[in-house]
């Protein structure tokens, strides 16, 4: 049975986004972003909300380019390898590879995906992982906090959420990101 995981880079006042929807100040650095792509690598599928999927298709095609930094082609191989599942009533296709598009999230069918799965789950998009996290599907959560306060915009956990955790992992880069991982309890 694999582990799904909600994996989010915030500001250091818990935002994925600020109140314009900007997240510019997210965009990792190498060192930031080797780490990230060692922590994808075991990831087999991604869910995805729509608006994190259009964000995401970036990487369909990042790694076409030899002008790329190689931890930039690297996560772009990392991603195009995986399965994704985009949950959403508006979008009419998806256009990357190895991608579904579901109309609706439904807890039992994750499950059943969780248990069949040989590689991590992955849930993208604060959204969405609010759905998973109320159902209790989230094993594990990875928090990328960045020295930033934007004051307002989107949470990356949801206002009425409770969950207990437990702290696994904890890592400070040099440009003041802290990586923190948690067992959901």
């Amino acid at each position: 049975m694999a582990n799904l995981i909600y994996s989010a880079i915030a500001s250091l006042d818990g935002f994925t986004a600020d109140g314009n929807g900007d997240f510019d100040w997210a965009a990792p650095d190498e060192e930031v972003h080797a780490f990230v792509n060692d922590k994808e690598r075991p990831v087999g599928t991604y869910l995805y909300g729509r608006r994190m999927y259009e964000t995401m298709l970036y990487w369909e095609t990042a790694s076409a380019g030899d002008d790329q930094p190689a931890v930039v082609r690297d996560y772009a191989r990392i991603w195009q390898a995986a399965d994704k599942v985009v949950y959403s009533s508006t979008l009419d296709a998806v256009s990357s590879a190895r991608t579904r598009l579901e109309r609706e999230f439904d807890p039992d069918a994750v499950r059943r995906l969780k248990k069949a799965a040989k590689r991590d789950v992955t849930v993208g998009g604060p959204g969405l992982a609010a759905h998973a996290l109320a159902a209790g599907l989230v094993d594990e959560c990875h928090l990328f906090l960045n020295p930033v306060v934007v004051g307002g915009g989107t949470r990356a956990l949801s206002a009425g959420l409770h969950l207990e955790l437990e702290l696994l992992e904890e890592r400070r880069f040099r440009n003041g990101v802290v990586y923190l991982r948690y067992r959901v309890g």
